[in-house]
C-alpha cells in the first residue's frame, strides 16, 4: 500500500488536469528507470505467529531498529512510526504487518537485485535480535484472518470498515496476500497503450510463473496462486483486466474516465485520513460531498485516489504489475527482469504484442480466472500457459540481451530469468513443489515452511 501522496495540493479546474498528471510521467528512453517492490510475511521464529505492531518483538521495534542501525528516516503517522525513507527507497507496512520494501529507481537489474539483497540482509540482522523471521509467498500459509494483527494506520481502518460490504476476500487481501511488483516508465502515450496492452494480455502469465499461495489456515487451498484468486472477489470496481485498454481510442483520457468511476477511500488532510469510503470522486471535484461540504479535491487527492484501484496493471505516472506472488529473492530479481525485458527493447515489446495481440477477450479472462488453480499446466489454444510462458520468456531473454547491461562479470540481465526457465522446463510451479513437500517429506504440516523457506 501507498505512504500519503506528496504531490502539491494544487486545486483542481479541469478534467484535463487529470490526463496531464498521468502524461507527465513520460520520460525519454536514457531516463527511464526500474522500481521494484515486494512484500513479505513477518512471524516470531518460536511460535510463528505474525509480529503484532507494538511489544519487545513488535513490528515498530523492527522499524526503529532499522532505523537507527541503518540510517533509515522514521515516517509517522502522527506521532505512530509507519514508515521508513532513504534516499528514493521506502519501508511500509501492509495492514497486518507485512513488510514492503519500494525501492529506489535504477538503472538495470543488477542494481535491483544488489538492492534487495542489502534490505534482507538489513532486515534479517534486526529481525534476529527480535526473534522474527520472513517469508516470502503469496498467502500466509498458517494462520486464519481472525488471528492476523492490524496495523495503526488511518487508511487501513477506513478499508477494512468498507471492504466487507463490496466483497468477501477484501480483508484477506488486506492481511494475508504479499506480491512482488515492478513499476516502469514510458516515452509517450502511444508507447504507455502498447506496453499497457501487452504486459495486460501476459500478467496471467506472471501470475502462474509466480504461483506460490497453495495453503490457507495450514491446508492445501485448491489452488497454486490463492493470492490471484482473492482479488476476484475484493472489490469489483477496482481490480480486473480492464478490457477498455483493448479497445479503439484507449489513452490517459480513457484511464482518467475509469478512475472517476472509481468509488474513494478516504481524503488525507491536514495529517490524518477523512473517511469518504464509496463516494463518487467527481461530485468531489464539485466540491459537493457531504462529508467534506464545499471542499474541492486537489491534485494531492487525485495522485492518492489512483493508488486505491487495484488492476492487473495500473497506471499512474508509470506503469506497475501486479500479477505475481511474493516469493524467495532471486524471484524478487526474475520479475523485474521478465518485464523489462519484455517493455524496454522495442524488438521485445513488437514480438510480445504480436504474441497477444489476437487474444479475444474472453481468452483474456479465461487466462485470468483459470491461472489461479491451474497455473502453467491451463490449456490454452492448442497448448497451455506453460507453452505460453516459454515463449514469453525467450522473447524477454532476447530483450535482456539486445540491452546488454552487464554486470562486473560481464553477464547480462538475462541471468536473472533463470529460475523462471527452470520452473517452465520442470513444470512444476513454487506451490506445487510446496504441496509435494507437505504431502511428503513435511508429513501434512505446514510449519517446516517457515523455516525451509524463510529469507
Amino acid at each position: 500500500m501507498s505512504i500519503p501522496s506528496a504531490v502539491e495540493s494544487t486545486p483542481i479546474e479541469s478534467r484535463q488536469q487529470l490526463a496531464d498528471y498521468l502524461a507527465a510521467g513520460e520520460k525519454p528512453r536514457e531516463a527511464w528507470r526500474i522500481g521494484t517492490e515486494h512484500e513479505k510475511f513477518g512471524f516470531r521464529t518460536d511460535d510463528l505467529r505474525p509480529p503484532t505492531y507494538e511489544g519487545e518483538r513488535g513490528i515498530r521495534a523492527l522499524l526503529e531498529g532499522l532505523a537507527s542501525r541503518y540510517g533509515w528516516e522514521i515516517a509517522r503517522e502522527g506521532e505512530t512510526p509507519v514508515a521508513l525513507t532513504r534516499g528514493k527507497a521506502n519501508i511500509t507496512l501492509e495492514p497486518a504487518g507485512q513488510l514492503e520494501l519500494s525501492g529506489a529507481p535504477v538503472e538495470n537489474i543488477h542494481q535491483t537485485c544488489c538492492e534487495v539483497n542489502t534490505h534482507l540482509d538489513e532486515v534479517r540482522s534486526v529481525a534476529d535480535g527480535l526473534g522474527l523471521g520472513f517469508l516470502g509467498m503469496g498467502f500466509q500459509p498458517k494462520w486464519r484472518r481472525d488471528e492476523m494483527p492490524w496495523m495503526p494506520k488511518g487508511r487501513y481502518k477506513i478499508m477494512r470498515e468498507y471492504m466487507p460490504k463490496v466483497g468477501n476476500l477484501g480483508l484477506d487481501m488486506m492481511t494475508r496476500t504479499c506480491t512482488v511488483q515492478v513499476n516502469l516508465d514510458f516515452s509517450s502515450e502511444a508507447d504507455m497503450v502498447k506496453k499497457f496492452r501487452a504486459s495486460l494480455a501476459l500478467q496471467p502469465v506472471a501470475t502462474a510463473l509466480f504461483a506460490d499461495s497453495p495453503f490457507t489456515d495450514g491446508k492445501p487451498n485448491g489452488f497454486l496462486s490463492y493470492r490471484s484468486q482473492v482479488w476476484t472477489d475484493t472489490d469489483p470496481h477496482r481490480t480486473g483486466m480492464l478490457d477498455f485498454v483493448f479497445q479503439d481510442g484507449f489513452g490517459y483520457e480513457r484511464y482518467v474516465d475509469y478512475i472517476l468511476g472509481v468509488p474513494m477511500y478516504f481524503s488525507y488532510q491536514d495529517g490524518r485520513y477523512i473517511d469518504l469510503a464509496g463516494q463518487d470522486f467527481r461530485r468531489f471535484l464539485d466540491g459537493r460531498l457531504e462529508a467534506v461540504p464545499g471542499t474541492r479535491a486537489t491534485m494531492k487527492d487525485w495522485a492518492d485516489h489512483l493508488t486505491t484501484a487495484f488492476p492487473e496493471v495500473r497506471l499512474k505516472q508509470y506503469l506497475e504489475m501486479r500479477g505475481a506472488d511474493g516469493g524467495p529473492w532471486n524471484r524478487l530479481c526474475a520479475l523485474p527482469a521478465l518485464w523489462v525485458g519484455l517493455l524496454y527493447d522495442d524488438e521485445a515489446l513488437d514480438a510480445a504484442w504480436d504474441l497477444v495481440k489476437d487474444f479475444t477477450m474472453e481468452e483474456r479472462h479465461a487466462l485470468r480466472d483459470g491461472v489461479p488453480r491451474q497455473a502453467l499446466k491451463l490449456p490454452f489454444r492448442r497448448g497451455s500457459v506453460g507453452d505460453l510462458a516459454a515463449e514469453t520468456l525467450k522473447i524477454a531473454a532476447h530483450g535482456l540481451k539486445r540491452r546488454a547491461r552487464l554486470n562486473r562479470n560481464g553477464a547480462d540481465e538475462s541471468i536473472f530469468l533463470q529460475p523462471m526457465i527452470e520452473i517452465v522446463e520442470a513444470k512444476q510451479t513454487p506451490a506445487e513443489r510446496k504441496l509435494e513437500l507437505f504431502h511428503g517429506p513435511w508429513n501434512g504440516s505446514i510449519d517446516p515452511l517457515f523455516r525451509e523457506f524463510a529469507y
